[in-house]
């Protein structure tokens, strides 16, 4: 007759092996979820602080180069000024790297550095924004679609 021995189950091991291996797979995807949150939202502040800045400096409207030949122009020695406080109020921690005004253009290069709160690689990355905005010139008179308004007197 044959030996008939129960068999020893072994289903501990997968539970140990999962509660080892979880946490070393799932630590850094989470960590990229957060970092990547942060920066993303990071990001889109400083663009729109950058964009913001660029279209204030856009209306510095040159009313030398404007008297002188009838042309539109920004103002270059007002334009520092206006990026500076408008990014600051924005984004406090952000830096104009470069301005270049020519002619009714303006194009601002700034950057910030971020923190990241899980640091699983790296510590602090910058990000960098770019924007341009144009000086044009407005309507030349009232649509004649539209009704004038009327005194009541």
């Amino acid at each position: 007759m044959a030996d008939t021995q129960p068999v020893k189950r072994q289903g501990g091991q997968v539970l140990a092996f999962l509660a080892i291996a979880l946490p070393i797979v799932l630590l850094p995807v989470v960590a990229y979820a957060v970092d990547a949150a942060l920066v993303s939202e990071r990001f889109a502040g400083l663009q729109s602080a950058t964009a913001q800045a660029a279209e204030l400096a856009a209306q510095q409207l040159d009313v030398r180069v404007m008297r002188a030949s009838g042309t539109l122009a920004i103002d270059p020695e007002i334009v520092r000024g206006v990026i500076s406080e408008a990014l600051f109020n924005e984004e406090p921690a952000a830096t104009v790297d470069s301005v270049s005004v020519a002619g009714a253009d303006v194009t601002i290069n700034t950057s910030e550095p971020i923190a990241l709160p899980l640091p699983l690689f790296v510590r602090t990355i910058t990000l960098h924004a770019h924007a341009t905005a144009r000086l044009v010139p407005g309507y030349d008179s009232p649509s004649s679609l539209l009704p004038l308004p009327t005194s009541s007197f």
